[in-house]
């Protein structure tokens, strides 16, 4: 088994001001915790930016840069996206494939968007997920908390059984990773 992480949209405009994704200081934290795990055991790190053509996220805007405090080396890998998606029109099933990824960690933000995009499609294509439960967030929306969503997400995304891959939820301290 290998195993990649994926850090999705954990990026400047996201984390700090007007759109600050809940706690994003600590969740930032633990995904630091966890990519050095991966690193450690010699896992792929994918970081993946969300753009837009107007907005918060147009690339190379300071915006779009990835979040201050994100420890990021120069053996990670980068993905941009224009989809809540990070497989849909990008190079991301090739680059895991070119590695021999059989599993994916996932992280990052925000959880009922790009999280959960994410995930299901990561099952589909039959890759089992640790989701890390306590490193994605969001924020709050007119009907739930930022916390209510990310719990909502954590115990949707580990009863999805349509699928021969399965979500599993695993706070950071508790993830495993094999490279």
């Amino acid at each position: 088994m290998t195993t990649a992480l994926l850090i999705i949209d954990v990026q400047q405009a996201l984390c700090y001001g007007d759109y600050a994704a809940f706690e994003s200081t600590q969740v930032i934290e633990r995904i630091n915790a966890v990519s050095s795990k991966a690193r450690q055991a010699g896992a792929p790190v994918v970081l993946i930016q969300h753009e837009e053509e107007e907005g918060l996220l147009v690339y190379s805007t300071d915006g779009w840069k990835l979040a201050a405090g994100l420890d990021v080396q120069p053996t990670d890998i980068f993905v941009r996206k224009k989809a809540t998606d990070s497989f849909h029109n990008t190079n991301l099933q090739d680059i895991l494939q070119a590695r021999g990824v059989t599993n994916l960690v996932i992280c990052g933000l925000q959880s009922e968007f790009c999280v959960d995009t994410t995930t299901r499609r990561a099952l589909a294509l039959g890759y089992p997920v640790a989701l890390v439960s306590d490193a994605h967030s969001t924020m709050d929306n007119s009907v739930l908390s930022a916390a209510q969503i990310t719990a909502h997400h954590n115990e949707t995304l580990s009863n999805i059984s349509s699928f021969s891959a399965r979500a599993v939820a695993v706070a950071s301290n508790d993830v495993k990773i094999e490279g």
